[in-house]
């Protein structure tokens, strides 16, 4: 561990001295990438630091209380030497989890994908209660939404609605919402008071920048066709909706929310370009079951990750068996409770994976 604790630092320096030099200062590209890099591993940095200076301290006490003759005094540098000595298990606790790789995704914006299921209105419905709940959730963060495409539903909420969350580590937060969600409930329809069972599915995706996944022109066939949607005069005679199709996946996107079709291009290119990349990591991890064993909420997107019981006021998580009688506060977008738990799990499972890596 204190090899790799080392080469960190080292490279930490070395980054000081490139982001320095006028040739890279010219360089808005790496100035950036040196940037980004040098800040992802200074509080790693700093707490390996702090360690070598407490061990330092602690074997210098420890020659000291060796050589101490005077009772008094003997007892005061005993009793710094057992504080530093208490910090240093915390210590190298802290470095092991800052050693865990981070998600190189985890700063990013995220788009997210919401459909009703299995369940017909009713399920359409919770979609909509679950854009509403995330909603809340991102202004409590005080991060931002923007609706891409949506489909409403004639009796509520969404049979598809897409929205991008834009805000500082938006990701990290709602990767683990992956999955199918079911609700247990009485619909608003059903006179007989009968409890009904529906779901709704997810996808978290992250923002993809043309520098993260390479699309080549060549490789898309862009159809334009007249808008469906509201938007008065317009609809039915102007060719502002587009599709466009990935040839290479045979990923789809269609965009018509907005009137301009430059604009309805722009949009459709965010998701296609994050939907092609979540294919090629999708497959990259069905190679690799280690990582997939130490990920939570990053597999199969038909699992079912959550049930929400409404008549027992009642969530839970099936992933890591968590269950909260708070579901008319979760619905309201206080989800830090679950998400907290969801991160603890992860990062619990990735130290097991490389304590026996070690």
């Amino acid at each position: 561990m204190f090899d790799r604790l080392q080469a960190v630092e080292d490279r930490y320096e070395r980054l000081n001295e490139l982001l320095s030099d006028p040739d890279v200062v010219s360089d808005s590209k790496k100035l950036r990438e040196y940037s980004k890099e040098q800040s992802d591993i200074q509080e790693m940095v700093e707490v390996y630091r702090e360690y070598k200076d407490v061990k330092q301290q602690l074997a210098d006490t420890k020659e000291m209380l060796d050589n101490e003759k005077d009772p008094e005094m003997h007892e005061m540098v005993k009793e710094e030497f057992n504080e530093l000595n208490a910090r240093i298990p915390v210590l190298e606790e802290r470095l092991k989890i800052l050693l865990i790789p981070k998600d190189p995704n985890d700063d990013k914006n995220v788009i997210m994908e919401i459909r009703g299921a299995a369940g017909g209105d009713e399920a359409n419905i919770f979609a909509g209660d679950l854009f509403r709940m995330y909603s809340r959730y991102a202004e409590t963060q005080g991060w931002k939404i923007d609706i891409m495409e949506a489909t409403p539903n004639p009796m509520g909420g969404y049979k598809e609605v897409i929205f991008m969350i834009n805000g500082q580590g938006a990701y990290s937060k709602f990767k683990y919402e992956n999955g199918a969600h079911r609700v247990q409930r009485v619909p608003a329809t059903e006179s007989q008071g009968r409890i009904h069972t529906s779901t709704a599915t997810v996808a978290c995706l992250p923002e993809v920048e043309e520098v993260d996944v390479e699309i080549h022109e060549k490789d898309i066939r862009v159809d334009t066709f007249a808008s469906s949607g509201a938007g008065g005069q317009s609809v039915n005679t102007t060719m502002s909706a587009v599709r466009m199709t990935h040839i290479p996946t045979g990923v789809v996107v269609s965009m018509q929310d907005e009137r301009s079709q430059i604009k309805n291009r722009e949009k459709a290119m965010k998701i296609l370009r994050a939907r092609v990349a979540d294919m090629y990591m999708q497959e990259a991890q069905k190679e690799i079951d280690a990582t997939r064993k130490s990920a939570v909420g990053t597999g199969d997107r038909s699992e079912r990750i959550r049930t929400y019981n409404y008549p027992q006021n009642r969530v839970t998580d099936h992933r890591i068996g968590l269950t909260l009688q708070k579901l008319d506060i979760i619905m309201e977008g206080k989800l830090d409770e679950i998400i907290d738990a969801l991160m603890l799990e992860e990062q619990a499972a990735k130290l097991a994976h490389l304590n026996d890596e070690a």
